[in-house]
């Protein structure tokens, strides 16, 4: 992975105008920086912007959303602050809608509804289910469709891929709560017990639909899945 300051990536550009910057972020790369100095999204737009228009100076690029560093696919980003506070305020209604799609472990039932309360420990960063009467416990709701399901021989288990609808944007929730329910992410380092070293994620921001901030048109933004196993088992 590149250093902020070395050979930048390339960005992939989904969509771009005066207030939207939506592109289509790599697995592995942080969507804004962290002590560790490796390359970021937010970085990453700025440089893009700065070198397609010849910008001195700062450019704004703000961010309204993150996804987990393993995670790929749909980014939005901001290209003015009445952009960001408006993205943000449909972040924070849920009125931005977006949907992932995941590989995991076992046969699920043909769809369903994922309530449940987590809690997140800050020292380990882990995410666990607690009951509903925990103070600290903050509620998650998602939704799934069942894709697709097969056998992999290469793993010997079974797969489902799965598209889900997250009405709430816990830390680490699609994760938790299909793991808790037996059916981890493939790939999970943190909360798979089938998962092995090495294994990429297979969590993928697929779609984000969202509401211009300054047009109010209805827009939706799409990013194709990897072509990369497990994906391409399905």
């Amino acid at each position: 992975m590149g250093k902020i300051g070395s050979d930048k990536m390339d960005l992939k550009v989904i969509y771009e105008d005066n207030h939207l910057l939506v592109v289509d972020k790599p697995v592995n790369v942080l969507s804004q920086a962290d002590n560790t100095q490796d390359i970021d999204m937010v970085s990453m737009c700025k440089a893009y912007v700065k070198e397609k228009y010849k910008k001195p100076g700062n450019v704004y690029i703000g961010l309204v959303h993150r996804l987990d560093r393993p995670v790929g696919g749909v980014m939005v980003f901001a290209k003015t602050s009445k952009a960001a506070s408006r993205l943000s305020d449909q972040v924070r209604t849920r009125t931005m809608k977006k949907t992932y799609r995941t590989v995991v472990v076992g046969k699920c039932q043909k769809d369903g509804d994922c309530v449940d309360y987590l809690y997140k420990n800050t020292k380990t960063n882990m995410v666990k289910i607690v009951d509903k009467s925990n103070k600290d416990g903050k509620m998650a709701s998602l939704s799934y469709k069942k894709l697709g399901e097969t056998y992999s021989d290469k793993d010997k288990l079974d797969y489902s891929l799965l598209e889900v609808d997250l009405h709430t944007g816990r830390p680490h929730q699609i994760r938790v709560q299909f793991s808790s329910r037996n059916h981890p992410l493939y790939g999970d380092q943190r909360y798979s017990k089938f998962s092995k070293v090495g294994q990429q994620i297979a969590l993928w921001s697929a779609r984000i639909e969202l509401v211009h901030p300054t047009t109010k048109e209805v827009m939706a933004f799409e990013a194709k899945m990897p072509n990369a196993y497990p994906w391409n088992i399905f």
